[in-house]
């Protein structure tokens, strides 16, 4: 066995720039099983490390997706059986993460002003309908991006607010205005949620991609049966010369119980979100070599997000109750030998350059390591508040890994506190829906991002005019005049003051708070070639270098 570790657009956000925290955290543990035999010249033998062509890959993703547009998701379910299909203007090098490189885009240019991005296209890629590519289907899809039609969302449309204007000189040329330097924009060209779509298509139907599939990735969308699997073939006019090295994959929606057993029977190679640190142990036993385990730190967490709209969690007070009643540090300590839940952090990943260090961290309501004087705080505030029996319902994604466990210590804390709470499991689009019509006390929700930058981490807090993934629905001004500050400032020691103070704010007030980050383990069969961890469960996905050695 091998173990390695490793907004709506609005002009309320001009002067908004960002920073790219240039802080990488992977680790590698590596153990190797030396050759029993020798060559008969005395040399070691050397396994055939070249990719293969051929094969069909079968993986496992544990929940189907709910529609196809890459623009409005986010979560894994959507982009593990989907990304294949897909290309983007740039995207992030797995095997070398968190470096850029081509994929729609064959080269590109950055004024010295860094207000005018230019991209050269390839001339050679078409979409699975046989259509050429141009610049106008890069055009069309950022302005629906950046400038969403009514009725389209757009989930990240905020880490786009800088884009004024994008010109089209000729079919492989596109040209991107910023109205202010974007430190972080080349980053953003490589989110792997920015698909392309087809600008006659769009121009047809803008909500097209909600429910067809057509794309310029690697591999061909071939068929979707509900509750068994999603499959794609190779795309033989692919742009990139000889991949993919793959026939065909087949993504099997599987029960997070069944995983295991689909491991184990060779059915699967891999399920690419995660296994828990007792899952990783048995299959190592169980299949000895024939696995490969991989380890990161994870560039997600799950959050306590509080319905404003709602009283009495309309009052801070009360949040800031629910919220220093939570054991983080004691939970950390429990649950990192059974969950993916591991760190106690605040609004960006514990580890990165951003990020609090502990010893400001305790400081803030809700992480204070003593607990006991922590919950006496909490208990005080609902007696002031009037509601010292609340009776509380946390709406949770019915995923047991890791939000049953999550809402369970939710649950635990706030009865030491003396508050009921009760779990509503919906399956993830159910919950959505929960949410968008504001129809819950608390809800369990998780943040799952790409890249380490304040902008990206922080969308979660800024006010829901802005942002439509806080789903607190709060405003709070303060916080959004401290969003742009810290992304026009550009340097690191003065934008962290400003993410402090963001963070201390946000978390006092309590809208969403952080409960517990995460820590990534992958295992892939020994046979799967040419895929490697990130910090980021949405990196990677399109199978593009993918070879089975079989």
């Amino acid at each position: 066995m091998l173990l390695t570790a490793s907004r709506p657009w609005t002009p309320a956000f001009a002067g908004v720039t960002r920073t790219l925290a240039a802080y990488r955290s992977r680790w590698r543990l590596v153990g190797f099983a030396f050759a029993a035999a020798f060559l008969a010249f005395g040399g070691p033998a050397v396994a055939d490390t070249s990719p293969k062509h051929g094969g069909t890959l079968e993986f496992a993703v544990t929940v189907e997706p709910g529609n196809y547009d890459c623009h409005g998701n986010i979560s894994f379910a959507f982009l593990h059986p989907i990304a294949p299909h897909y290309s983007t203007l740039l995207k992030f090098d797995a095997a070398n993460y968190p470096q850029i490189i081509s994929d729609l885009a064959e080269s590109w240019s950055v004024s010295a002003d860094r207000l005018t991005y230019t991209f050269k296209l390839r001339s050679n890629v078409f979409f699975h309908d046989g259509s050429r590519l141009t610049s106008a289907d890069v055009k069309a899809s950022y302005e629906r991006i950046a400038r969403p039609p009514p009725g389209i969302v757009s989930a990240r449309k905020v880490d786009y607010a800088a884009i004024s204007s994008i010109d089209t000189p000729d079919p492989l040329t596109v040209v991107f205005h910023l109205q202010w330097p974007e430190a972080a924009m080349l980053a953003n060209f490589a989110s792997p949620w920015n698909c392309i779509y087809s600008a006659a298509r769009l121009a047809q139907d803008p909500e097209f991609p909600k429910a067809h599939v057509l794309g310029t990735g690697a591999f061909a969308f071939v068929e979707y049966e509900k509750g068994k699997y999603w499959r794609g073939r190779r795309w033989e006019r692919y742009f990139l010369p000889g991949r993919p090295y793959l026939d065909g994959y087949q993504a099997d929606f599987i029960p997070a119980n069944a995983v295991m057993a689909g491991y184990k029977g060779g059915r699967i190679a891999a399920e690419f979100r995660g296994v828990t640190p007792p899952q990783r142990d048995d299959l190592v036993e169980a299949l000895g070599d024939r696995i490969e385990v991989s380890e990161s730190p994870w560039l997600s967490n799950l959050l306590v997000v509080f319905n404003t709209k709602r009283p009495p969690f309309d009052d801070a007070r009360v949040r800031r109750a629910l919220s220093l009643a939570i054991d983080r540090w004691g939970a950390a300590a429990k649950l990192q030998g059974s969950t993916f839940l591991k760190y106690v952090g605040g609004v960006m990943r514990p580890g990165s350059s951003m990020a609090t260090p502990e010893a400001e961290l305790v400081t803030i309501p809700g992480f204070s390591r003593d607990i006991a004087a922590s919950r006496e705080e909490a208990r005080r505030l609902l007696d002031e508040v009037g509601v010292p029996n609340l009776k509380v319902t946390i709406t949770v994604r019915d995923i047991p890994m890791p939000h049953y466990a999550g809402a369970d210590l939710l649950a635990e804390s706030w009865r030491q506190i003396g508050i009921t709470a009760t779990q509503d499991r919906r399956n993830i689009w159910d919950w959505q829906k929960e949410i968008d019509a504001r129809q819950f006390d608390v809800a369990l929700d998780f943040s799952g991002d790409f890249y380490d930058d304040p902008t990206i981490q922080l969308t979660k807090y800024v006010s829901h005019d802005l942002s439509p993934v806080n789903y607190s629905y709060s405003t709070d001004r303060f916080l959004d005049a401290l969003f742009i500050g810290q992304a026009v400032t550009s340097d690191p020691r003065q934008r962290a003051k400003i993410v402090r103070d963001f963070e201390q704010h946000a978390l006092s007030e309590a809208y969403t708070v952080p409960l517990l980050w995460w820590n990534r383990i992958v295992a892939t069969s020994a046979k799967l070639k040419g895929w490697s961890i990130t910090p980021s469960h949405f990196i990677g996905q399109d199978l593009t270098d993918v070879w089975l050695d079989q």
